[in-house]
């Protein structure tokens, strides 16, 4: 499978910008992968694909604000400093992205917030644009993580071509979202309501929620045309005992499961064993998934419509099948869906 079959021109106006008024009223198209029909549906809709004891997984990662803004030393150059990670509590080390990177070295300090309230070194350089921080900073570390995300931002992709908004703190976040360490908010879960929650519960769908931590790698470009040499950036992830009994039952009972975006998509292929059943797991998985590949859990996927030559637009096309997928793209440019994470859905039975 070659990177240049996932190439389409997408027009910029179909990047949505801002997410729909409510989570649940999105587009929705639905691709049938047997029939190969294409229904156009709106997504609070989805609860006439499901019912009891069907299952539904999601991830409940909670992506803090990772986006920062600096200055450097004697010369005040207005730096953006992404936080990917936090490296040592006690330490105050991060592992960051630094642009423009050419201007940051080793050594040099870089203050943040009106005041200069808070400072960092350079202590390392780990990639072209990676750098170790660490922060220096009186206090104990709840005080230190509450007073550097008070100066951070949303971290909305950068195909969100727009100064962040107020409301972007909460809508660029699941409604579920309980464990932090995203950089990436699960674009699927996003249109999940309360209220559209509460009524699969009330048709007694089951809920199971893992845990991956979605990085920056999820928006690295592609550099090699063969995709068996793509190596993908890893990612924390926690499939816990309540996940694996929740969906072995529902498969073993022949329930519909359902993989509520390419992440979650991604961890239970990850802790899937031999017999096609999940088993727990703790750890970080590096998995990349493309056409031609076969599934063993999900019988059903969640996604949005993901930009060209993406990872996430592989794995919706190993999914749905290359063909179907790549036509109802086509038909989702005609039909005027929006793409990215504020954008539609995609209903894969």
């Amino acid at each position: 499978m070659k990177l240049s079959k996932f190439k389409f021109n997408l027009p910029d106006e179909l990047i949505a910008l801002h997410p729909s008024k409510n989570r649940d009223e999105s587009r929705m198209m639905v691709v049938n992968r047997k029939t190969g029909d294409i229904e156009h549906k709106t997504f609070k809709d989805i609860l006439g694909y499901y019912g009891e004891k069907d299952v539904f997984i999601f991830n409940n990662t909670k992506v803090f604000p990772a986006r920062l803004y600096g200055n450097k030393e004697k010369t005040g150059a207005r730096i953006e400093v992404f936080l990917l990670r936090e490296l040592n509590e006690d330490l105050r080390l991060w592992d960051v992205l630094v642009d423009p990177a050419r201007k940051i070295r080793i050594g040099n300090k870089l203050y943040f917030g009106e005041d200069d309230s808070m400072v960092a070194e350079v202590i390392d350089n780990t990639t072209s644009r990676g750098r170790t921080l660490r922060f220096l900073f009186d206090g104990n570390h709840d005080e230190f993580k509450h007073a550097l995300y008070a100066l951070g931002e949303t971290p909305l992709p950068k195909y969100i071509d727009r100064p962040v908004e107020p409301d972007d703190e909460s809508r660029y976040q699941n409604i579920f979202a309980t464990e932090e360490g995203a950089v990436v908010a699960p674009a699927a879960g996003l249109h999940f309501s309360r209220e559209l929650m509460k009524r699969l519960e009330i048709k007694d769908c089951r809920f199971a929620f893992l845990t991956v931590h979605s990085g920056l790698g999820n928006f690295r470009e592609i550099d090699v045309e063969d995709l068996t040499k793509h190596k993908m950036d890893s990612e924390q992830m926690v499939v816990n005992g309540e996940v694996v009994k929740t969906v072995n039952d529902g498969k073993d009972n022949n329930c519909q499961i359902c993989a509520v975006g390419t992440s979650v998509m991604r961890a239970i292929e990850t802790a899937v064993s031999t017999d096609g059943h999940l088993k727990e797991f703790e750890g970080w998985t590096n998995k990349f998934i493309f056409p031609p590949y076969d599934f063993s859990v999900a019988t059903s996927m969640v996604t949005n419509f993901h930009l060209p030559l993406s990872t996430l637009l592989m794995m919706t096309a190993a999914f749905g099948g290359y063909d179907l997928i790549m036509d109802a793209y086509k038909t989702a440019i005609e039909e005027k869906y929006h793409f990215g994470a504020y954008g539609d859905a995609m209903l894969i039975i």
